[in-house]
Formats: C-alpha cells, structure tokens, sequence
C-alpha cells in the first residue's frame, strides 16, 4: 500500500496528519530546511512529537534539504545525531555536501533524495541511490508513463509529490526570488516573485508564472499500481487545519481506492485553492490551462477549521493491531493478554468470577468487548480465549485490564533504536585514506575565460581569433557543416565542450544520444551537465564530464564529490557571495559565471505557448514585469524555457578581486547576444576593449558587502 507523507510545520501538525491517517510525516528544525517560514520545531518539541509518532506506527523524516555553506555542514551533521538520537526514520536532502556530512555523523541512517535534487530521469535516480539514497522523490514534471518507467527499474523506492503548491520553475532550479529579492528559495526563503503580475505584449494572460495547486487524489491507485511507494503533501507552512483535511482526503481515498466525493472536493477548492486544482504533468495535458493564481485565502471557513481541529485534538485514528488472549476461569483472577504488530506484549489480571445464576459471561460477549479500541491508537484484528461455563464477571473489569494493558504496550513502543555516530571531519575522505592538502587547492593565476553561448549563430570568425579557455555549445546547436565550429574544434588554444539540456526525460535520451554521437565524431572530449542524473550519461560517451551551475554547489564538500565522481571540473551557483567562495578548499577546477542575464527559473509549461498560443519562440521577446523591466524567454530543448534576469551580470571592472577567489576559470553567459555583442564582451573580460552594458547588476555576489 502506498505510504501517505504529510507535511507538519508545528507539534500541532503532527497531531493534525497522524490524527488523519498519514503514514508518515516530515518535519524540520529551525534551520537548513526549505520551508523557513513554516513554524518548525525546537529539540524538545521534535522529541515529543516523534515519540507521539513512534507509539503510534508513524514515520517520521527530517528535512534538511537547504543548500548549505561549508560553516553549516558541522551544524546539519549535529542536527542529524540530534534528530538520530529521537529516533528519527530518515533524513531528507538536497544538497550534496549535506548528505555527505550527514552520512558521516551518523552512517546508518536512511537517507532520501530531496525534489530539490532535480531528479526527473532513471538515470538520476540510480545515481541518488549510488550516492547512499534509499528513496527518492522525483521531478513533479514527469508523466504518468516517465514515472513508471523509472519505478519499473529503479533500485530504490520511489515518492511522488500528489499535492500542494506548484511551482512554475523545475524544483531546485529556481533563482527568482534569489535574484530579484536576495532571499533564496534554496534555502527555504522564497519571496515568491513568481506570483506578481507579468504581461507579455499584445496578449492578455497577467500570471505566466503562476500554477494551479497540484492534486493527483484521482490517480491514487494508479500510483500504486506503476510502482510508487510513496506520495508525499506539500504544504508545512500551511496551517494545521488544512494538513488535517487533505492527509483526510488522501488517506480515505487511498484506502477505500475511491475519490473523494464531489463535496469533499468542492470543500478543499473553496477553502485552500481559489481557482482550483490541475493534475497537468502527470497526464500529459500541459498548457495554459494549469495557470491559476493562489491568493490569499480572506474568506477562510471558521467553522470548518474550528471542527476539524476539535477533532484531531480531541480524536485517535486507530491503526496499532493487537490482539488479545483472554481466559475465565473458577477460582482464579481473570486474565488478559494482547500483543501488538512489533511483538511487544502485556498481561493484566482482573477480579475473581463469581458463579452466575442468571446472565453468564460467553467468549462473543468477551470479543464484543475486547473490540471497543475506540478513543485508542489500537485496532484490534481478534480475540481469543476461554471462558468457562456458568462464571460471570463485570464489563467494566475487562475495561480496566484492556487500559492497563494498552498504557504498558505503548510504553513498551517509546524506546528508539539507536544507531551508531561517527564524526563529520570536512573534506576528509576516510574509506579510502585520501587527505587533502586544503592550503594547496585554490589557483593563484587570474581566471581563465570561458564561454557559453545559447545559439550556434553567436559564434565568429574574431571570437574563435580571441580564443576563449573553453567554449560550451549546446548538443542541440551542432552544425553539422559549420565552419565556423570547425575552426573552434582546430584551435588548441580552445576546448570545445557541449552542454547537455538542463532537463532530459527517459524518452527523450535516444535523441540527445544522436546528437551526443555527433559530438563525439567531431572530436568532441567534454561535455557540461547540470544534473547528477547526467553524469554517468555523459560519460558513456567517453566524455569527460564538467559540473554545470544547476548542480547548485555552495560548499567545497560538494567538490570533493564531484571529484570522486570523475568530473574534471565544477561552476559555482550564483547565489553565493564571493568571501565564501574564496575561503573554500577547491579539490578540482572551478568557475564562475561572472557575465550574462542569469537565469531565474527553468519550466516544463512553455511560457511562450501559453502567452500566444502557438510556438513563437523566434519572435518572443519575454515577460515584462510590474517595474517594467523585459525578462527575455529562450527556448530549450523540449519545448522547455529558460526565464532571464532583466539586468546582465557585469564584473569585468572587477578583475582584482576575481583573481583572489582561486578559480581555474570565469564564465561568460551568452544568451540574448548576437555575436557582435558576444565579441564586444569577450574583448573587454580579456583586457581588450572598453564594453560596458547599461543598467547591469553584481547579482548577490557582494550581497552584505560594501563594494
């Protein structure tokens, strides 16, 4: 049966979901999880709350799905012993350092793969489950037949997120409210950016950005059927009426295997999701039909709440099995046994039964009782015993035993299992004996320059002349009869590496492998992936493989995994300031994006089709915001976008200070360029020109430091 994730953002969630038949729940400390603005939990509330939990048969999992920062990991791996020593079931991540360091403080514990991680394709998944990943939750992009595609093959379970807040951007790949607001959603700060109002010329859609909820109740057995072990309800910085009322939804559909009636239904519309609900991705029907904006909700059913949380607060969802034994016989007290589903067992004892003259006690008046669990965690599955003939004894006795025995039963389910602890020592690498030499790392030349480019078009004769470190192309832009490439391929002052879609679904490898083969043939040795599910794919085809910014690296000890993983160099998200990147350790070569519009999200509903309705890409200019600036649309491959930032980064007047930070090597971005521009820009990164764009931002590269 499938397992029912809820989600709790306070102690009072906690009783909200288990009291309405979840099967498991996640939560988060006050810190590192991607839900700051929920209520969270302090050490002894979360202590409570798990063995409310553990008493109860319900799992528990703790977020710590934050990118992190090298000063942090000590603290993420305390905070997994702490959450290990109450007994936590498992530890969600996102950030691969911070599964590193979790993994050393506290080596058994289970560990799930965050959707931050992006994972959207099989090759993802077993890449998560290589890295010590027991279950992993996908992409909520994916189709009904991509997903069981991958569970079909998957060596690990499998979660699904069934409903909740929709993003428009792929998770984890989001930097919006980074770049507009300085607030991370990586780091659980989300601004929501997303929810303005955005036009785009000559068509009347107001919120591009803006999704309908996600509600997948319909298809709950369906899920179960293509091999998903788990469905998981966002929604922690929601209240604990509406954790209540959807985990009620989804556990009564999940085991009736009915959907929910049509007022039900209506009931979640009207209180939580004004303009309904979509189930979009999941049947293949993307389109402009999935937008709807979510308000705040003014008209919030007071008495609706009021009832619902009466009844979590005032209620048990039964669901411990046990089983009794019972025996009556002359002479001798009365005598009850249960035992319950982890073999822990207690026995009471009762009055002596006296002789009856009138009503005698019968073994089908001992089960009648013996199965009023009601007001108890406990549900009871039979009864067996022996009754002697001719004896009687009280009810309210056996009322007495079955309390007696259900206080000593669910003490005996407190005690937590403890699992062994070890020490996170930073950029260590013990299984193998590797020690790094951490003052050894940091380059103390000036950065190389490389450069990307969108469209093979930005390419020139006076770019390949000023012969850029490395030059990225997509796989897509091959041109095969291009000059121009060639001339790029036969300068040895340049590699020529490709860059892999951000996004590559299962059905859609056997084209990219087409083009990936092309690549190769043309003498092509590197390739740039953004996504761990793209490393071993890359590097079938004998590439060696370069980390992309969508790998979201913020601390070195994602480096050393990296490392170990083969890649020959790595790009540093853009949302960390550039003070820490020059205190990390750097195990392989580093860069920085340091020119272009930076991207703010990366979608799977074409932005373009739902402004105007049919593919326009070429003549497509972007959103314009409420400030009035264009955010430029580019077309990826898929049919997917990539939403700009209005302002370009600049840093090019900022050479001193990049030349400190220890990089191989500094980026610049071409996206919207042509390649005069791309020319303009490079001259002026290598010393040689004088360009400089108008209205163009640092990004958060000197965020809190004066420049």
């Amino acid at each position: 049966m499938l397992e029912l994730v809820s989600p709790a953002g306070s102690p009072e969630g906690v009783i909200a979901a288990v009291q309405n038949g979840a099967d498991a729940v996640y939560l988060g400390f006050r810190e590192f999880n991607a839900c700051m603005d929920a209520e969270n939990f302090m050490f002894d509330e979360f202590g409570r709350s798990l063995e409310y939990c553990r008493v109860r048969g319900i799992k528990t999992y703790l977020t710590l799905d934050a990118i992190a920062y090298d000063h942090e990991l000590p603290v993420i791996a305390q905070n997994a012993k702490e959450a290990s020593r109450y007994g936590i079931d498992a530890v969600i991540v996102q950030d691969l350092g911070a599964m590193r360091a979790v993994r050393q403080a506290v080596p058994e514990m289970p560990i799930h793969a965050s959707s931050r991680m992006s994972v959207h394709n099989l090759e993802g998944v077993k890449m998560a489950a290589a890295m010590g990943c027991t279950r992993v939750t996908v992409a909520q992009e994916l189709t009904r037949k991509e997903i069981r595609h991958i569970c079909r093959y998957s060596p690990v379970e499998i979660e699904v997120s069934v409903h909740g807040n929709l993003c428009m951007s792929y998770c984890g790949q989001c930097y919006m409210s980074t770049l507009l607001e300085e607030n991370s959603d990586s780091r659980g700060l989300c601004d929501k950016p997303c929810q303005k109002t955005y036009s785009a010329t000559g068509h009347t859609i107001t919120h591009p950005l803006s999704l309908k909820d996600n509600s997948l109740v319909r298809y709950l057995s369906d899920l179960e059927a293509i091999g998903v072990k788990a469905i998981k309800i966002e929604g922690r910085s929601k209240r604990s009426e509406y954790t209540a009322l959807v985990t009620g939804m989804y556990s009564k559909a999940a085991r009736s295997e009915k959907e929910p009636s049509r007022e039900s239904a209506q009931t979640l519309i009207n209180t939580f999701s004004r303009q309904g609900f979509t189930d979009g991705y999941y049947t293949d029907r993307k389109g402009p039909q999935m937008l709807g904006l979510r308000e705040e909700d003014t008209r919030t059913d007071t008495v609706l709440f009021a009832s619902t949380r009466k009844l979590y607060l005032n209620g048990e969802f039964q669901r411990v099995p046990i089983r009794f034994v019972g025996q009556v016989v002359k002479d001798k007290p009365a005598k009850l046994a249960a035992a319950d589903d982890k073999k822990n067992a207690a026995v009471a004892y009762g009055p002596i039964p006296e002789q009856s003259f009138h009503k005698e006690l019968t073994h089908a008046m001992l089960q009648t009782e013996l199965y009023k669990t009601a007001g108890t965690p406990f549900i009871c599955l039979g009864v067996k015993g022996s009754v002697e003939p001719g004896l009687k004894l009280p009810m309210s006795a056996f009322a007495d035993m079955r309390v007696e025995l259900f206080a000593e039963i669910l003490e005996q389910r407190k005690p937590i299992t403890m699992r062994a602890e070890g020490e996170y020592i930073p950029n260590v690498y013990a299984t193998d004996g590797f020690v790094p030499d951490l003052h050894d790392m940091n380059r103390s030349d000036p950065p190389l320059v490389t450069v990307s480019v969108t469209k093979a078009d930005q390419l020139s004769e006076e770019m390949e002349e000023l012969a850029p470190a490395v030059l990225y192309i997509p796989v897509t832009e091959l041109d095969y009869e291009s000059k121009l490439l060639h001339k790029f391929l036969e300068n040895e002052n340049t590699i020529v590496a490709v860059s892999v879609p951000r996004v590559v679904h299962d059905n859609e490898k056997k084209k990219i492998s087409k083009m990936m083969e092309r690549a190769k043939s043309l003498g092509i040795k590197d390739a740039l992936v953004g996504n761990i599910g793209h490393i071993q794919y890359a590097r079938s085809f004998g590439m060696y493989v370069r980390g992309d910014y969508g790998l979201n690296i913020c601390n070195s000890e994602v480096l050393f995994v990296l490392q170990k993983l083969g890649l020959i160099s790595a790009t540093f998200s853009f949302e960390m300031r550039l003070s820490e990147i020059r205190d990390l350790p750097k195990p392989i070569d580093t860069e920085l994006i340091t020119y272009g519009r930076l991207p703010l999200m990366y979608t799977e509903n074409c932005i373009v089709r739902n402004c105007t309705e049919a593919c326009t890409c070429d003549s497509f200019t972007g959103l314009v915001g409420e400030n009035g600036m264009l955010y430029p649309v580019i077309a990826d491959f898929g049919c997917r976008n990539t939403l700009l930032n209005s302002k370009k980064l600049f840093m090019a007047d900022k050479r001193k200070i990049l030349s400190t930070l220890g990089l191989w090597a500094q980026r610049l971005s071409f996206t919207t360029e042509n390649a005069i521009e791309c020319v303009s820009v490079l001259k002026r990164y290598l010393g040689k020109g004088d360009y400089s764009p108008p209205g163009f931002t640092r990004g958060v590269y000197f965020k809190d430091i004066e420049v």
